[in-house]
């Protein structure tokens, strides 16, 4: 048995198709498919059911179970070697939320890359869901993400507060209104992401729109780009987070409308888990995002309701 075994294991569990681990640990299928089943001779077990998808056996659930705590242990103790060097090498992955993605990568990590061509950021855009899994996993070194109710045992570093604002169509009754009162939505055309996207819920939650779980006005699987097109083309109002506002157009920006006191915000962390250690390239990455953002967002505003 060895690490790289597992690592395979954890590819195939991952990704559900010995095609997809293979390109992902690059190396050949057949190799990949022969290196699973010489594990699977010595300890005298299936680990997966040969069909599609590829899904583990009861005997592998508990194989995979111990080799995620096993390849975990071990990529902490190379996280803790490039530590004691105080090096910012090796490769470290980052979940990010999509409606944080396009709005803040493009700010730093460009440059930073430039500045440093030795790192080996990877950045992986997921839900909350599946970042606080990447991580608890070890398939993710670091998330950033707003800040919610259920953290757990993650540890997490304030980033910045970033407040939401509503995008309205000029056809929309609420175009001539210079803030947005929550119950101002009450009857509006919404376009809002699915269930599951924190940015949703935490609008749904402040904006009490009970109804909006089950309104037929959903677009399913959408994304905040595609909404703002939508609105562009003159139906309804959707909701962008502060940091899209910069990459607006003039004409875009016409058709931003702030929230009233209490205007609704969300805190973005980046989250590690206890046993993280690279704490070194952990505090680069902070000081270099904090810096990248406007000095406004650093702090929560007293007008603000932080929501989570």
């Amino acid at each position: 048995m060895t690490l790289q075994q597992l690592e395979y294991v954890l590819a195939v569990y991952r990704f559900k198709h010995f095609a997809k681990a293979a390109d992902y640990c690059q190396v050949t299928q057949p190799t990949l498919s022969s290196m699973i089943q010489k594990l699977e001779d010595e300890l005298k077990m299936k680990i997966f059911y040969r069909r599609q998808p590829i899904e583990p056996t009861p005997a592998g659930r508990i194989v995979i179970d111990h080799a995620i705590a096993v390849v975990r242990a071990a990529d902490r103790l190379k996280d803790a070697a490039v530590e004691e060097k105080h090096s910012l090498e090796g490769r470290f992955v980052i979940g990010v939320l999509p409606t944080i993605a396009p709005y803040l990568i493009p700010r730093f990590f460009p440059q930073m890359m430039n500045a440093h061509p030795d790192m080996d950021v990877r950045i992986v855009e997921m839900t909350t869901v599946q970042i606080k899994r990447a991580l608890a996993e070890g398939q993710a070194d670091a998330g950033i993400f707003a800040r919610v109710d259920e953290m757990g045992d993650m540890q997490a570093t304030t980033l910045y507060f970033e407040q939401f604002f509503a995008y309205v169509s000029k056809n929309d009754p609420l175009f001539g209104k210079e803030t947005i009162k929550t119950t101002d939505l009450a009857n509006e055309y919404l376009w809002l992401l699915d269930e599951g996207h924190c940015f949703r819920d935490q609008l749904v939650k402040f904006c009490s729109l009970k109804a909006a779980t089950t309104s037929k006005r959903a677009y399913s699987l959408g994304s905040i780009e595609t909404f703002m097109r939508i609105v562009e083309n003159g139906k309804g109002v959707t909701f962008i987070p502060e940091l899209a506002i910069p990459q607006l157009s003039s004409e875009q920006r016409e058709l931003v409308r702030p929230f009233a006191i209490p205007v609704p915000m969300r805190e973005i962390v980046l989250a590690t888990m206890p046993d993280f250690v690279r704490f070194g390239l952990r505090d680069f990455l902070v000081t270099t995002i904090r810096e990248a953002v406007p000095a406004q967002m650093l702090k929560a505003s007293a007008q603000a309701r932080i929501i989570f």
